[in-house]
């Protein structure tokens, strides 16, 4: 099936993308009707900083996200507009496509354009290609670890294939979006985030393997679990620079460690004895980031069986390991991600948290049992409330199929 086919229309799906149809012939009035899109988050549940280390990971999409409306012009002018407060517009010439990145929300969207035309050159079809008026909006927080970033990405790829007519498979649509973040916005992301946008199938896990792009889904027991996100209203503003940080600190790891394990392809590949006999040879830093990734490889395969054997409590257990990981080793987590992870732990019916998305803020993702929620919630808010004088904004998602075109 190719990319731009409509993958089913949903009732839900059309009565939260009407008001944005509203917005789009408020914002670019005359005209034809625009088109409209939707485009999940995700979130991960195991797998912590491994994509880009060449590990496993366990993400799912939400059914939230990001919605477009998108109508061509008859011009070779694009126009990006949103409804986010403070999103200031950008008018750009597909003759004359800037080639830095400006800062702003529309980086996103505006990376995936310049690969898109890329692409459309290589095809020959790059003069027949039409202007566009795009409006961006949604209901999934912008920096809350949740992935906007690929939501938009992903959506911008899937509508803009839809409009232009380039026929792409569901792949190309992931790595199209994955090359705009990594070559135009500047972050050295790893191929998660779009895979798990990209290639959502509701009820089910994404098992993804990094390494090689195997993937596969995993069921998981909607009926009797609900995931949650508790959202700690910490924005993630500075995130870009320490995971960029992060990412290098990974590869300057596996680089010196590699010597003494001939064969081994990305750091996931680095055996923990090999990490302990030589660790003294890595800065403090390199150490502590390698003792996270290479047992949190582990954890994700145990999480993975435990999982595969009905084990739900064994899966919740590695969650919360990977969060105290996560926290003394690779140094990601605040102390309102910390609050809430542990309030977690003491919550009857919380099976696991652990922080989700880059960190530095953002939310903690919960596995809980159904008829637990509200409890665990109320549990959660309170100890919050308690220590930072304010309360997290705490939700239960339901899965998604991925992105799609949606008729009204």
């Amino acid at each position: 099936m190719s990319a731009n086919q409509d993958s089913g229309t949903h009732l839900e799906d059309a009565q939260v993308l009407r008001p944005h149809a509203r917005e789009f012939e408020r914002a670019f009035a005359g005209g034809a009707r625009a088109r409209l899109f939707f485009s999940p988050g995700r979130i991960n549940l195991m797998g912590a900083h491994l994509d880009y280390n060449g590990g496993p990971v366990m993400p799912t999409a939400v059914d939230r996200g990001t919605f477009l409306a998108v109508r061509p012009r008859s011009d070779r002018r694009v126009v990006f507009a949103a409804t986010m407060a403070d999103a200031r517009p950008l008018e750009v010439d597909l003759d004359a496509l800037p080639r830095e990145r400006t800062g702003q929300w529309s980086d996103y969207p505006l990376g995936v354009l310049v690969e898109a035309c890329a692409l459309a050159r290589v095809r020959g079809c790059a003069s027949d290609v039409q202007g566009l008026d795009i409006l961006f909006g949604g209901n999934l927080p912008v920096g809350a670890g949740l992935s906007s970033s690929a939501s938009i990405c992903v959506g911008t790829a899937f509508a803009v294939d839809a409009l232009w007519g380039l026929g792409l498979e569901r792949l190309e649509i992931v790595d199209i979006a994955l090359r705009a973040e990594r070559n135009f916005v500047g972050v050295q992301c790893g191929i998660m985030d779009p895979f798990a946008v990209g290639l959502a199938r509701a009820g089910s896990l994404l098992w993804l393997d990094c390494k090689d792009q195997t993937s596969a889904y995993l069921p998981l027991d909607t009926a009797n679990l609900s995931i949650g996100v508790a959202d700690t209203l910490v924005r993630r503003e500075l995130a870009q620079g320490a995971f960029n940080e992060r990412v290098a600190q990974c590869r300057e790891a596996f680089e010196m460690l590699a010597r003494h394990q001939p064969g081994a392809e990305c750091l996931r590949d680095i055996r923990y004895d090999t990490l302990t006999a030589h660790q003294h040879e890595l800065s403090d830093e390199c150490a502590r980031r390698a003792h996270h990734v290479i047992p949190e490889v582990a954890r994700t395969f145990a999480a993975k069986a435990a999982l595969e054997r009905g084990d739900v409590v064994g899966f919740g257990a590695e969650m919360f390991r990977t969060h105290a990981s996560l926290r003394e080793f690779f140094e990601v987590s605040v102390p309102e991600l910390d609050t809430l992870v542990q309030g977690a732990e003491q919550s009857e019916g919380c099976l696991g948290a652990r922080l989700t998305g880059a960190g530095f803020g953002g939310c903690v993702v919960l596995l809980v049992r159904k008829g637990s929620e509200a409890s665990v919630a109320a549990r959660l808010a309170a100890d919050f409330s308690l220590r930072f004088g304010y309360a997290p904004k705490i939700d239960y998602f339901g899965g998604d199929s991925g992105p799609r075109e949606v008729r009204i």
